[in-house]
């Protein structure tokens, strides 16, 4: 039987869920909402790890005409599985995990395996998302997240995913939700599921961080920046942290008037995702802020070890059309020229090898909330934020912080991804010795091992 597939609006979404549901009716909020997520059920074949199925982009993640220079876009796209043979069903339905993954059967990531992973914990061989258990407990001060919209059931999200994963249960003490224009945005169910990937990953990786989500009233660019500068304002009251954007938008010629809301804060160190697509994403090309791109995890087909990582073809990076080469990125002038260079850092973003996350009703899933696997480089952006502060450095600023990470090129702290392509950058991978070549437009520095660089 081929996957239940619902289509409303231009998006076709499906989501896990632990129990039988039939698909629902997306539900549109407002006029300006897009569509809503559509459920089925779904059955695996257990330990099956050539998983098939499709990539879906949702409306939420798409950039519209008009968009450049006014509103952003999130950066997620979902990896939906082809559903198990009809006839099979019954009998290997894949059971939902007390405490691990949600369902058998998937090399998918949790919480525990991205420990595993990027050294955040003694790694285990393989890193099997199946097998591993030990989550990262690094965390304190805060981490602050700015999306756009409302996930109104965004703590309850949160605390589900926290007990299928075995990690601390977040409470009103340690998680707060702020509306940047002082009254609850509307439902979006696309930047839902964004919200509930941001919150889910920082806890993941910072368990022992306060997160603060601050939602703009809308994805213009003069909401964000005023959701932008709560969020800057919160860290820097509660002694030090970051702040994690995972939304963006092609570059326009103004976009350095907006650096004033990145720069000089004191005691925070601001993060962007690359974008989902070839080329440079507006605010990541900031000066003053840590670029996160995407990579992909390689495993055995059959045993899921992990092999190593390589690039994301679609994972965002290149050189900057408005932005001049900042001071720290001089070592690697002979790859960037005189401009702007990003990513800076990378992070597992292929939705094929993405993250389990948790959202519920928000999200348009059903009365039950549903199972997502989600990439792209939304889940960079927090996990990186997140690992910076276990590190505890606290930077003083987001130059600091870039400071720190290019002091560390071509160092063990970073994994120098060297095959793979993305975009049109294929040919700056070249294995070297020469500093420079350590670093490239697809996947910046590479992606992080352990926290020594951070």
């Amino acid at each position: 039987m081929n996957p239940i597939e619902i289509t409303r609006l231009g998006l076709t979404v499906l989501a896990i869920s632990s129990s039988v549901a039939q698909a629902q009716e997306p539900r549109n909020i407002t006029p300006a909402a897009p569509p809503g997520l559509a459920i089925s059920d779904f059955a695996v074949r257990d330990g099956d790890s050539r998983l098939k199925g499709q990539t879906i982009i949702p409306e939420a993640s798409t950039a519209k005409p008009g968009d450049t220079g006014r509103r952003a876009h999130s950066n997620v796209r979902l990896f939906v599985p082809a559903k198990a043979e009809e006839s099979q069903e019954a009998a290997i339905a894949a059971p939902k995990a007390a405490v691990g993954p949600p369902f058998s059967g998937f090399y998918i990531e949790t919480p525990a395996s991205l420990a595993c992973l990027y050294a955040l914990v003694t790694p285990i061989g393989g890193c099997n998302p199946n097998a591993v258990t030990a989550n990262a407990t690094g965390g304190s001060k805060v981490v602050a997240i700015v999306d756009a919209y409302d996930n109104p059931s965004i703590l309850t999200d949160l605390q589900r995913f926290s007990a299928q994963f075995g990690l601390p249960s977040p409470t009103a003490t340690n998680f707060q939700v702020v509306f940047a224009a002082g009254a609850r945005p509307a439902l979006d169910n696309g930047w839902a599921l964004e919200e509930a990937l941001d919150v889910e990953v920082v806890h993941a990786l910072a368990p022992g961080a306060k997160i603060i989500l601050v939602e703009a009233a809308s994805s213009s660019y003069p909401d964000l920046m005023q959701a932008e500068d709560i969020a800057s304002s919160m860290v820097t009251a509660a002694g030090g942290g970051e702040v994690s954007n995972s939304w963006g938008g092609a570059e326009f010629s103004r976009e350095l008037s907006y650096a004033s809301h990145f720069n000089g804060k004191t005691n925070v160190v601001f993060f962007a995702s690359t974008g989902d697509a070839p080329g440079v994403s507006f605010p990541s090309t900031l000066p003053s802020v840590i670029a996160v791109g995407g990579t992909s995890v390689s495993r055995n087909v059959e045993t899921g070890k992990f092999r190593q990582e390589t690039t994301w073809a679609d994972g965002g990076g290149g050189a900057s059309a408005y932005v001049p080469r900042p001071p720290y990125q001089d070592v690697i002038s002979s790859r960037v020229g005189d401009v702007r260079g990003v990513p800076d850092i990378s992070f597992d973003g292929n939705p094929n090898t993405g993250v389990w996350v948790y959202c519920g009703t928000s999200c348009g899933a059903s009365d039950q909330g549903g199972w997502y696997i989600v990439g792209g480089t939304s889940v960079g952006s927090p996990a990186i934020a997140a690992m910076v502060n276990s590190a505890g450095g606290f930077a003083a600023n987001s130059d600091i912080e870039h400071q720190k990470l290019y002091a560390h090129l071509g160092t063990a702290s970073f994994f120098n991804v060297n095959l793979g392509v993305c975009g049109p950058y294929a040919g700056f991978f070249t294995v070297s010795t020469n500093a420079a070549k350590l670093w490239d437009f697809c996947t910046g520095l590479g992606s992080p091992r352990g926290l020594s660089g951070l």
